[in-house]
Parts: structure tokens; C-alpha cells; sequence
């Protein structure tokens, strides 16, 4: 069987060689010695006139801009989209190069491809390439039927004739039968070749968080399938500090950047990266951290670390910023046109960064919002921003309730945790129903994380 040719992550990295990750390579058998060797094929850097840094897609010679635009987090106000300003961003990031835009059926309450397809549609159609996704997590959307009308649904809302970029979406979270479930049983994986064959979807590929077990099962059905390219979390944190735990499948859930990089780029699939901010940690360091990365390159933001980082391994196609404000679009623009890949020193200090976020006991959460709603109104996400900014502060957590000033430091995380969020908000109305947990690609215990801040609450 293709599943018992699977090799241990760690020692398929060693074996690989790949230390740093920073190339691209095949394998072929030398003519003489008949030994297996890597021939690098990086993906090749462009700049074009507005000096964006452009990734030539080693399959399609798409020119694709390095930082993409992620559409899972765009300006709106109680959860109603401005357009106006959607329209504002986008033509801006067309303006200024950027031209890779993702999105999925089920951002923003099911809005996102709408309000995406109205701001590109006014936009030459040359201009950029569109992402989505087939997002039929719910057991009632595995119909063929269902998933079919999802599909097609997507070139409605956004406006288009062919979809650039096709993902199987959150591969990963259903265990190691979710092909089968989601895409075999029902047709849809031959449905989607044969819709790839025909034109209608230039590159098909598959978003992957949770299980590895079910990353290794997808891509060993790489020859059957052809993987155009790969979504993977990857970030200067992740490739070191990846969580490896068993989940509730047997396998093992985690996001370890370093062996899912390393395996696409073997087999000379490329990546596109999410959460390259960690769902913004990584814009927002814990204050010694950020010292050390300013004292390095002043005038630059902490956020332009990550994205300098990721743009460093060739085998990346594009990097996705989910921005929600002009000034964070400009920043990143700023970061790619063009990009300065980070020196040994630098990812050496970016290592030892690295090294002191994960030393914290932060939460994981990648404000993705796919827990949400929760029944009973707990804002989940801000929960966590919350939490996570005030261990960047040093405020929170304490070494223990010994700690002398510990009922100090309890009241200013409570006054500040107050005026964050409203009462309806907050996690003291968690009633631990776990509604939330099967939604969440992080795997995260979430009413686990939610006591440690009641706790604090209660204090």
C-alpha cells in the first residue's frame, strides 16, 4: 500500500536534507552511479514595473505576486462588509502589483466571494488570479448535489468564467477517511479533474490543517490527482515550535511547517502560505522580542519580518495577508516591492525570536473565526486576542498565584479585559457545550483555554 511507504517527518527531513528549506528540488538517478540525487528547480523571481516581487509558477508560468490577498478578514462593521472600502483596497493592490486574491464560501458569513467578485470585476480580467474554495465541511454539503451547487455557486458570486486557483478546503480535521467522504465517495474529485481538464479551473489544490496523517494520504495520491499546489500555515514560529500531539483520530495533529515544506517542495508542488502572521501574533510581539528585531532594522515593522521570512523559500508561490486596513496593505506592499530576503544572520535571529514567542503559553488561535457563533455569545477570537496581547505585555500569565504581585496584575488584565469586551462577550459565558471544538482547524481545547482566563476573572 502507497500509506506504508510513509516515513517518519523527522527522518524524511534528514534524509531530504533540506536544513533550511530553502530550495526547491526534485529527485533524479544520476546516469553513472544510479543514486538518487535533487536537482533544484526554484521558482523564479520577477520584478515588474511597481517593483512587487512576482513568483513565476513553475507549472503555468503564472506571474503571480508574492503577497496575495487574503479575503477572510475585510473591513466591515457588525459583520456587514463596506464594499466601498473593499473596492478602495483591492484597486489599490491591483494599483501597486498585487494580484493573487483568495477567498471561500464561507468567509464572512458566506460573503466574501460576493464582495470579492464586485471589486474585481471592475478590474481587467488579466489583472489577477482568483482563489476559492469547495468548503463542504458539513456532513450535509457531501452530496454531490450539494458540493456541485457550491461550486458552481462560486463562479456566480465571483463573477468569472474560470477559477485560477481550486482548493479542497481545511483538509485534515475529519481524519484519515475525509477523500473518501468528502470528495471520492460522491464523485466530486473525478467531477473536479474533469472541470480541470475542461478549463474551468486552471490549478487544483488542497488547504491542509490538523491531521499529517491525511496530508501524507493526499499527497500520496499526488499521481492519480495531480496537485497543482498546496495551502499550508507556515511561519517563522510554526517551523520550530510545531505542537505535536494525537487527536482524537489517532493521528497526529500539528502544524509543522518545516515537514510539510520540505515534502511539497520534493515533490516539486508549489506552496501557498497562510497565517504567516499567526492570525497577527506575529505582528505583534512580545516587547523584548520586538526590540531585538527593531534594534536590527529600524524603520522596518515587526510584521515585515514574517513576511520577509516567507518569502525567503523559493518554493513558495505566494504568501496570503488576510488585511482588513489600508495601512497594513501598504506596509506589506511596501515589504514585497521588492522583497529583501532575509540574510543567515537574520534567520538566525528570527530563530532565537522564535525560541522566546513559544516560551509563553499563548493560544494558538489564528483568528480564523470558524468557531463562531458560539451559542451562547462568547466572542471566541477576541477572548484570545485579548489573552495572547497581554502575555506580550508581560502581564499575564504569572508564575503561579505566589507570585507577589499577582492580585496586581490579576485587576489591570480584569480592567483592561472589561473595556475589551462586553459582558456578552466575555469568557465567563462559556457553558463548555464543545460545540466549538469540531470547528476549529487549530484544534485548539477551546473551553479548556476559556477557564484560564475565567479563572483570572475570578481572581
Amino acid at each position: 500500500m502507497e500509506e506504508k511507504k510513509i516515513i517518519n517527518r523527522r527522518e524524511f527531513i534528514k534524509r531530504l536534507g533540506l536544513v533550511g528549506g530553502a530550495t526547491a528540488a526534485t529527485m533524479f538517478l544520476d546516469p553513472v552511479t544510479s543514486v538518487a540525487k535533487n536537482v533544484i528547480t526554484p521558482m523564479k523571481d520577477v520584478k515588474g514595473e511597481n517593483k512587487m516581487t512576482y513568483r513565476v509558477n513553475r507549472n503555468t508560468n503564472d506571474k503571480v505576486s508574492l503577497l496575495g490577498f487574503g479575503m477572510m478578514r475585510l473591513p466591515s462593521e457588525n459583520k456587514v462588509i463596506n464594499q466601498n472600502e473593499v473596492n478602495r483596497m483591492v484597486d489599490y493592490a491591483i494599483a501597486n502589483g498585487v494580484n493573487y486574491f483568495d477567498t471561500a464560501p464561507v468567509y464572512h458569513g458566506g460573503k466574501s466571494e460576493t464582495a470579492t467578485g464586485i471589486a474585481l470585476k471592475r478590474h481587467d480580467r488579466s489583472k489577477f488570479f482568483v482563489a476559492t474554495k469547495l468548503s463542504n465541511f458539513d456532513k450535509r454539503t457531501w452530496t454531490r448535489e450539494a458540493s456541485e451547487k457550491m461550486y458552481h455557486d462560486s463562479f456566480k458570486n465571483l463573477q468569472v468564467d474560470v477559477i485560477d486557483y481550486y482548493l479542497l478546503h481545511s483538509i485534515g480535521g475529519n481524519g484519515e477517511n475525509e477523500l473518501k467522504e468528502r470528495f471520492e465517495d460522491n464523485g466530486m474529485m473525478d467531477f473536479l479533474v474533469s472541470e480541470r481538464s475542461k478549463g474551468h479551473i486552471r490549478n487544483l489544490g488542497f488547504s491542509y490543517h490538523g491531521d499529517v496523517k491525511v496530508f501524507d494520504k493526499f499527497l500520496s495520491m499526488h499521481k492519480k490527482y495531480h496537485w497543482d499546489f498546496v495551502q499550508i500555515q507556515m511561519n517563522y514560529v510554526d517551523w520550530r515550535h510545531a505542537s505535536i500531539t494525537k487527536n482524537d483520530w489517532g493521528g497526529e495533529s500539528d502544524g509543522d511547517a518545516e515537514y510539510l515544506y520540505n515534502k511539497l517542495t520534493k515533490m516539486n508542488i508549489p506552496v501557498v502560505i497562510m497565517e504567516p502572521l499567526r492570525g497577527g501574533r506575529l505582528a505583534n510581539v512580545p516587547e523584548d522580542v520586538a526590540a531585538n528585531l527593531k534594534k536590527a532594522r529600524p524603520e522596518d515593522s515587526i510584521a515585515s519580518w514574517a513576511f520577509r521570512w516567507c518569502g525567503t523559500y523559493p518554493n513558495v508561490l505566494t504568501a496570503l495577508s488576510g488585511m482588513s486596513r489600508e495601512e497594513h496593505l501598504q506596509d506589506n506592499i511596501k515589504t514585497f516591492s521588492p522583497l529583501e530576503p532575509c540574510t543567515e544572520s537574520e534567520n538566525a535571529l528570527l530563530a532565537q525570536a522564535a525560541d522566546l514567542i513559544e516560551g509563553y503559553p499563548t493560544v494558538p488561535c489564528t483568528q480564523c473565526n470558524y468557531c463562531m457563533p458560539c451559542p451562547f455569545g462568547v466572542d471566541i477570537p477576541k477572548n484570545f486576542a485579548y489573552y495572547n496581547g497581554q502575555i506580550d505585555k508581560r502581564i499575564i500569565p504569572l508564575p503561579g498565584k505566589q507570585a507577589k504581585d499577582y492580585a496586581e496584575r490579576a485587576a489591570e488584565f480584569k480592567d483592561g479585559f472589561h473595556k475589551a469586551l462586553t459582558t456578552q462577550e466575555d469568557a465567563s459565558r462559556c457553558r463548555d457545550c464543545g460545540v466549538c471544538l469540531a470547528k476549529c482547524p487549530q484544534k485548539i481545547r477551546i473551553p479548556n483555554q476559556l477557564q484560564r482566563i475565567k479563572e483570572i476573572l475570578n481572581a
